[in-house]
């Protein structure tokens, strides 16, 4: 189901959900979080999720934003999304740029030129999001949460995060292959795009199941 009056950002996100194209395995993994998500949010009532990669800066960043949207677009309650990394770094600007390019607004809230902190919006959103890099554990990220890694390193770095409930890892290529390159942007895209659908189809699930 797909609503009326769709911004630029539905329209992206509504594609990414229809272009899907996973293997069983991903499809069973993906559901696997959705299920989860529900016992903990029917145990606990509020579900904190926490995507988590080495430097807090791309992958981890996109599927933050694009579960928070996924959570406003399902209209569901008490799920929260939260990233961190291993160790801080700074929100990439080409994350910050594909991001945009879909409608996300990004306003600065703390200037800072190795780590600034954006106010990130959308139209209709309920709530904003604050984005810069952190590490895991940032006191900004509720806790306890589901941590689902989405890099390998970040994975094998975190051998045990003592405030999760439970762990996930959910890998996504790299898109920072394409820095300084002239298709930077195409491939910071598809990534997100495959990050919006995955997530999206995560959330859905999830929304389904309390339906």
């Amino acid at each position: 189901m797909f609503y009326n009056n769709s911004t630029k950002t539905d329209v992206f996100f509504q594609k990414a959900l229809k272009d899907l194209d996973m293997s069983d395995e991903r499809k069973s993994l993906l559901l696997n979080i959705s299920s989860f998500i529900i016992e903990e949010l029917k145990s606990n009532k509020t579900v904190n999720l926490n995507f988590i990669c080495t430097h807090n800066s791309r992958r981890s960043q996109l599927a933050q934003v694009w579960a928070h949207y996924a959570i406003d677009y399902f209209q569901l309650n008490n799920i929260n999304s939260f990233s961190g990394g291993t160790e801080t770094t700074a929100f990439f600007s080409n994350t910050v740029k594909t991001l945009q390019e879909v409608g996300f607004e990004f306003h600065i809230k703390d200037f800072s030129h190795q780590n600034p902190v954006y106010e990130i919006s959308f139209k209709k959103m309920r709530t904003k999001i604050l984005g810069f890099s952190k590490v895991y554990n940032d006191t900004i990220n509720k806790q306890p949460f589901i941590a689902i890694t989405t890099c390998s390193n970040a994975d094998e770095n975190c051998p045990f995060i003592s405030e999760a409930v439970k762990r996930f890892h959910l890998p996504f290529t790299d898109p920072k292959i394409a820095d300084n390159t002239s298709n930077a942007l195409e491939i910071y895209k598809k990534t997100s795009k495959l990050i919006a659908g995955e997530i999206g189809f995560l959330i859905q699930n999830a929304r389904n199941q309390l339906i």
